[in-house]
């Protein structure tokens, strides 16, 4: 039997709803098995399944030919099953090499033997050709770091098979490469992995296998030689998917958002946005690249008039907004807006869904007329809308709290677009949401871009900033460090940005910047900043 594990008409409902149902699939020794699927599809369930942290209601798992029963993650460990959770499970104060053998401390008359712990994450580091600090302390390592100390835990523990959910959404391109790197060095040594990703490029570049789900259910179990994108697609959605939106070169107009020298703190009393300025013109779409925790959001809020406590200056369709001009004065002067979080800033759970979409719409003249709102117009724009975005709701009266993620989200894209906004800010436009409704609300973005509307896309998928942006600009800490041209873009000089390695006066040269690129991740991250990046005024 060459197979690591073995998930055998495994079924799991949640009430009525069903996670899995009747899902098989094989892990073969010393291979890496990718999961792909729609949000809701149960890749995650799955592997909590796996890893204990889940009862299955029927089915069986057989692990290198022994059939098991996990009641908590504590059996699967036992049995030699990791997990690396999309946000990781350390304890910031602690040193690398105390989070590495936390799980299982070697004990010496009663206390931690530090000189064997030492000894034996050393060697664990060598094993995967880590150069790490093991007295660093995790909550001064960069993103990339603090995953490879998750995997060096895992592998401590005795894994034989790793479990990943979403490893990349965090990392630079750097990062991505030295993971995968990683993973494949892991596999050689004899580790099986198995890989939940929504990054059909990643699973194709990585894996050896691909096992696809949609609604619950098995649609595709595929050998990765033997497939390609569109296919996975296809099998994930249950119809063909348009992966990259075309659009036609526009000549940018007159400009709809200017920000000069914005800066801010957060509640720490940090700085986190450092003398930022940007101009979005009517009809491009500038995307704003970056790991997540560099200013974005901050950026979005003083945008927004969600954050009044900023300095410098802001512009929206021509007319400067003070800091206490509010989120409704910035909307009446054409200002559109997706909200990172869609449950806190973007709707209200205890409302209708009618009133979740209508908050930022009834205001409209064709809404109403003379000061008074029509229900009955504003119910049949929200059931068009429904319709044209394919947004699944129990009914217009049932709570917004009632809508999954994926439905919410495309439910405040078709607000916000019926605003007929001439700038949006769409922050992580397609976070949470299904390959099938990302390719929509792209081609969105792109129709209110062609039509006039300046877009500010903010977004951690950098393929997304690739395919839909007409100039890119890179945050990295509360700067923007790199601008460049859609044309033009380059993704090893965007992951260098986005390190915080920026180019000024040829200070890096492209020999230079081929050695950076090549060096280990951590070594990016440690090397100092040689400029300092331009703005774009």
């Amino acid at each position: 039997m060459n197979a690591a594990v073995q998930m055998n008409h495994i079924t799991k409902k949640f009430g009525k709803l069903y996670a899995n149902r009747d899902v098989s699939l094989t892990v073969e020794r010393n291979s890496i098995h990718g999961i792909v699927g729609e949000n809701g599809a149960g890749k995650t369930t799955l592997m909590k399944i796996l890893y204990g942290m889940h009862p299955a209601d029927s089915g069986e798992i057989v692990l290198f030919g022994e059939k098991v029963v996990f009641h908590s993650p504590k059996d699967a460990i036992e049995k030699r099953v990791g997990m690396i959770h999309q946000h990781f499970t350390l304890v910031p104060s602690m040193t690398v090499a105390d989070n590495v053998v936390l799980g299982r401390p070697p004990i010496r008359f009663g206390v931690l033997d530090k000189e064997r712990a030492w000894t034996e994450v050393e060697a664990l580091c060598r094993r995967c050709n880590f150069q790490m600090d093991l007295k660093a302390r995790v909550e001064d390592l960069p993103v990339g770091l603090k995953q490879r100390v998750e995997i060096l835990k895992a592998l401590y523990l005795g894994a034989d098979v790793l479990i990943m959910d979403e490893p990349t959404a965090v990392l630079t391109p750097q990062e991505i490469t030295g993971l995968f790197e990683t993973l494949e060095k892991i596999r050689n040594d004899g580790t099986s992995i198995i890989l939940i990703t929504h990054k059909l490029s990643e699973v194709m570049d990585l894996t050896d296998h691909i096992t696809v789900l949609r609604a619950g259910q098995v649609s595709g179990n595929v050998l990765t030689k033997d497939t390609n994108e569109v296919e996975l697609a296809r099998m994930m959605v249950g119809r063909d998917v348009f992966l990259q939106i075309e659009k036609e070169e526009q000549s940018p107009g007159e400009p709809v958002l200017e920000l000069e020298h914005i800066s801010c703190k957060n509640a720490e009393g940090v700085k986190v946005l450092k003398d930022v300025s940007l101009t979005v013109r009517r009809g491009e779409i500038v995307g704003i690249a970056g790991v997540q925790g560099n200013g974005q959001t901050e950026l979005e809020d003083a945008i927004a008039g969600m954050d009044t406590m900023y300095a410098g200056s802001i512009s929206i369709n021509g007319k400067k907004v003070r800091n206490t001009t509010s989120p409704l004065r910035r909307r009446q002067l054409g200002l559109g807006h997706i909200p990172e979080d869609r449950q806190i800033a973007g709707s209200a759970g205890g409302a209708s869904v009618e009133d979740n979409f209508l908050m930022t719409l009834y205001r409209q003249p064709e809404l109403g007329k003379w000061g008074y709102f029509s229900r009955k117009t504003g119910r049949e724009l929200l059931e068009n809308q429904v319709a044209q975005f394919d947004i699944k709701i129990p009914g217009v009266k049932a709570e917004g709290s009632s809508l999954s993620g994926g439905n919410m989200q495309k439910l405040i894209v078709a607000r916000e677009y019926n605003l007929k906004p001439q700038i949006l800010v769409a922050a992580q436009p397609t976070r949470g949401v299904d390959i099938g409704a990302t390719e929509f609300i792209h081609r969105k973005l792109v129709e209110l871009r062609d039509a006039g509307c300046g877009v500010l896309l903010i977004s951690n998928e950098l393929s997304e900033i690739l395919s839909l942006s007409d100039r890119i600009m890179v945050m990295y800490e509360g700067k923007i460090v790199g601008e460049t041209t859609s044309a033009q873009a380059d993704i090893t000089r965007l992951g260098l940005w986005m390190a915080g390695i920026t180019q000024e006066e040829d200070k890096i040269t492209a020999a230079e910047e081929k050695n950076i690129a090549e060096q280990p991740p951590e070594q990016i991250a440690e090397n100092p900043t040689d400029g300092k990046g331009g703005e774009s005024a």
